[in-house]
């Protein structure tokens, strides 16, 4: 997908999705939805309670905001930063960063799907899993977003647990320096489950 740009996949059960980092230091929002429900989707404060921990890792299952397994991460071949704290950038943000006018951002990305599909009940965003996003915690407990450090090919592998419908959002921050002020390109990899 093009920097900025969004893409989506439609998982069943044991289908595996890799999303590559194509230039290095890009992070991706990743939302998944359960197949045919438009009110259950992947919640990351769920995933932080069930599974006592505020980043993810390899084994970690995402939960469901109804707490059932939807997707795990199976192989992790980059840096194994990624974030469950951080909400989608959205118009507001980009609003209070002093853009004028329209600026692309994950929100955005995941309604313009959501449209195409026909979803019309995705109205709020949930808190994405931000791929590849490095949020350090201070000694004040404050959090301190810093570039990705993803090196040009790493990737992340999920197995799907549930049918589900996956969005992945190459991020348009440019900014602030998560994608280092220069967006660029992800990619989707199916690996389809034997039927």
């Amino acid at each position: 997908m093009s920097p900025g740009g969004v893409q989506y996949v439609q998982l069943r059960p044991d289908d595996l999705l890799t999303v590559t980092d194509v230039e290095g230091g890009q992070v991706g929002d990743l939302f998944a939805y359960v197949a045919g429900s438009q009110n259950e989707y992947l919640s990351a404060s769920h995933t932080r309670a069930v599974t006592g921990t505020l980043f993810p890792a390899i084994g970690t299952s995402f939960v469901t905001n109804r707490r059932r397994p939807i997707l795990s991460l199976v192989r992790d071949d980059s840096p194994g930063i990624h974030d469950m704290l951080i909400a989608a950038c959205d118009p507001e943000r980009y609003r209070d960063l002093g853009v004028e006018g329209w600026h692309a951002s994950c929100e955005e990305n995941l309604f313009l799907v959501a449209g195409a599909l026909g979803l019309r009940a995705i109205e709020v965003c949930p808190q994405p899993v931000n791929l590849f996003m490095h949020v350090e915690i201070g000694n004040a407990r404050d959090l301190m977003p810093q570039p990705a450090s993803t090196k040009a090919g790493d990737s992340v592998t999920f197995r799907a647990n549930l049918e589900c419908l996956v969005v992945v959002s190459a991020c348009p921050q440019d900014l602030v320096n998560i994608n280092r002020f220069r967006p660029s390109p992800l990619r989707l990899d199916l690996n389809a489950a034997a039927p």
